[in-house]
């Protein structure tokens, strides 16, 4: 049975994707899957060998056919995001792919054509196989792009006969995030003792209150206030919530940032530390 670990925030900057590094390092027989694919980075710490490159078609386009069409200017009183421009040439960027105008072209001279919007990968890192991506400038990511890579992800675990996934998703509760948290043996919300990471936290958890996954938190600089770092074990304990580890600010982080390594591998400093014994917490919640 493959079981997934996703790991999650309910806003940006909380440390996610360097704590989901540092657990891809200490697990063994795993797949790793970056599933931030707004802004994928776990291969910068990771290191990468691309071994596969994908298109991937995200939606569809409007294209207008010039020589059909008939200037009558239909489309233009239809499209609500202003995507045709003078020449009636449509603007890729601007174009949400709803399709209204199409159908309502006298001349039918418009055609809903499939978009490439970014690409995904297949790589192999100094820790096992990695699934990302990368999205185009400015393109949107409804969730689908999430379902391939954790697909393709659970595809290789299952060839290699490997039985984990580590997922580093999106950070937010939107449609990213959930596509992210879908069959999810434990979701770890890593979150930070601020006034704002306590309001996501709850955000982050109720998300995952409604699908019904199991979940277990993780404070990252736990030590730069303690206030806060109380409250949201108040918050945890009131909703049956475990705290799987709690991570002390290091600047050894960002120095195993700069060398492009996750921070078990470049120190043995307090950070480490405490992402050890968060692995072995989560290792005993996967079991």
């Amino acid at each position: 049975m493959i079981r997934e670990l996703v790991i999650i925030s309910g806003k940006g900057g909380t440390g996610k994707t360097s704590v989901a590094a540092a657990l891809a390092c200490l697990a063994e027989n795993k797949v790793i899957a970056d599933c931030d694919v707004d802004a994928a980075d776990m291969h910068l710490v990771l290191g990468l060998d691309i071994r596969q490159s994908t298109e991937f078609e995200g939606g569809l386009k409007a294209f207008i056919d010039n020589n059909a069409c008939t200037s009558c200017g239909v489309c233009l009183d239809y499209c609500r995001f202003d995507a045709i421009r003078d020449g009636f040439i449509v603007d890729p960027i601007a174009c949400e792919g709803c399709g209204v105008c199409a159908p309502f072209c006298p001349a039918r001279a418009i055609e809903m054509k499939p978009h490439i919007s970014g690409k995904w990968f297949i790589s192999d890192t100094r820790h096992g196989p990695l699934v990302h991506a990368r999205l185009g400038i400015a393109e949107g990511n409804s969730g689908k792009l999430v379902t391939l890579i954790k697909k393709k992800a659970r595809e290789i675990a299952a060839e290699k006969g490997f039985g984990l996934v580590i997922v580093d998703g999106s950070p937010g509760t939107g449609c990213p995030v959930i596509a992210t948290m879908s069959g999810a043996a434990v979701a770890l919300i890593v979150t930070e003792p601020t006034v704002s990471g306590i309001h996501d936290l709850k955000r982050i958890h109720e998300l995952a209150r409604h699908f019904n996954i199991k979940t277990a938190v993780c404070v990252n600089k736990a030590d730069i206030n303690p206030a806060n770092v109380a409250a949201i074990k108040a918050f945890c304990s009131e909703n049956g919530i475990s705290i799987a580890g709690e991570i002390p600010y290091d600047a050894d982080v960002t120095r195993a940032q700069i060398a492009g390594k996750s921070v078990v591998e470049h120190s043995n400093g307090p950070a480490a530390a405490g992402i050890r014994m968060l692995w072995k917490e989560m290792e005993h919640a996967l079991r």
